[in-house]
């Protein structure tokens, strides 16, 4: 197993005078309502998880819940108040600033949730930007971020400036910028929040389409639950500071760890989140004529089920049987789950 491109451990992040003597006095038990009695604000607390390689790692919850706070210690856009963060395995709050800026300047890009576009540059020039802070040369810089332009669908619009684009089309802008780098870490804090649902959809389906292609390592910060499953390998859930939960979009659904993550989870449509794998059966006896691959989304697959007598077989990518899946636990997975469950 390669070593994970991001690695936290106890992470704590407490805003206050007092926040480094609390932390030290509690031994890492952060009780938020003692420390706000104290006033000291917990951000993060005792964060700790990895991500790997090519992996989107959604980060959600409500407002206040320490998503963003987490995202910018992990940056080192604020110092965290105890534990250790690795980024490729270096130290990150052991860095000097110039080796920070370094890693920001080359390993990093970061999207916003306000664009931020300069309003006196054209598109081309506000993706080249940052490379020529970098000291890349002016011509080779135009060349990469047309380059850019092409990736993210703006072909034509190279010359137009920010007043003259869609809220969508800025946050191509901004998305472009970012990836003109190179950056082998990305992280997004609600990049699409300010959209309409129509653009905002069309942005998920094309950043999931530039993941596809591009394969960088991903830690998305959202409040929307039915974004972090279209887009998230793995979503951590954030309540006051704590990850109650760190898992597949589907055990999530399926498994919630606590009552705050159940909540969050009991509006969500199964049918459209979880796949045939997700609920198959192991066994391989009495099975009908019908087989469907494992990696069907349930909802486009349930109705051909339901007209079945027999279980269905469930094959893997070579059309061999791994399992099978009855007409009754596709009623059960779809209805079973929801608030008679409590």
């Amino acid at each position: 197993m390669s070593e994970p491109v991001i690695k936290c451990e106890n992470v704590y992040k407490i805003f206050g005078a007092n926040a480094e003597k609390m932390l030290k006095d509690s031994n890492g038990n952060v009780d938020a309502k003692t420390f706000q009695e104290n006033g000291c604000i917990v951000g993060v607390n005792n964060a700790s998880f990895e991500v790997s390689k090519g992996e989107m790692l959604v980060v959600m919850g409500l407002s206040g819940s320490g998503k963003s706070t987490l995202l910018r210690c992990i940056s080192r856009l604020t110092d965290a108040t105890g534990g250790k963060i690795f980024i490729e395995g270096q130290d990150l709050l052991q860095l000097n600033n110039k080796d920070l800026i370094d890693l920001r300047r080359n390993k990093m890009g970061m999207v916003f949730q306000s664009f931020a576009l300069l309003p006196h540059k054209t598109v081309v020039e506000n993706i080249a930007f940052p490379l020529q802070i970098k000291g890349v040369k002016t011509e080779d810089s135009i060349n990469k971020a047309m380059d850019m332009v092409k990736l993210v669908g703006l072909d034509g619009r190279e010359n137009y400036f920010p007043r003259e684009l869609s809220g969508g089309q800025q946050q191509r802008v901004g998305i472009a910028r970012s990836l003109a780098v190179e950056p082998d870490i990305w992280f997004l804090d609600e990049p699409f929040s300010a959209l309409d649902p129509l653009i905002r959809k069309e942005m998920q389906d094309e950043f999931l389409r530039l993941q596809e292609k591009l394969q960088k390592t991903i830690m998305f910060i959202t409040h929307d639950f039915d974004e972090a499953l279209k887009l998230a390998d793995r979503i951590a859930i954030m309540k006051d500071g704590i990850i109650e939960q760190l898992d597949t979009p589907a055990n999530i659904v399926l498994n919630p760890a606590t009552e705050y993550v159940r909540k969050f989870t009991e509006e969500v449509p199964r049918e459209k989140v979880l796949l045939i794998e997700d609920v198959m059966d192991n066994t391989k006896d009495n099975l009908g004529d019908l087989k469907v691959s494992k990696d069907e989304i349930i909802e486009n697959v349930a109705e051909k089920i339901l007209t079945q007598e027999k279980s269905v077989a469930v094959v893997d990518d070579n059309n061999n049987i791994i399992g099978s899946i009855n007409p009754a636990k596709i009623i059960n997975t779809v209805f079973g789950g929801r608030k008679n469950n409590n």
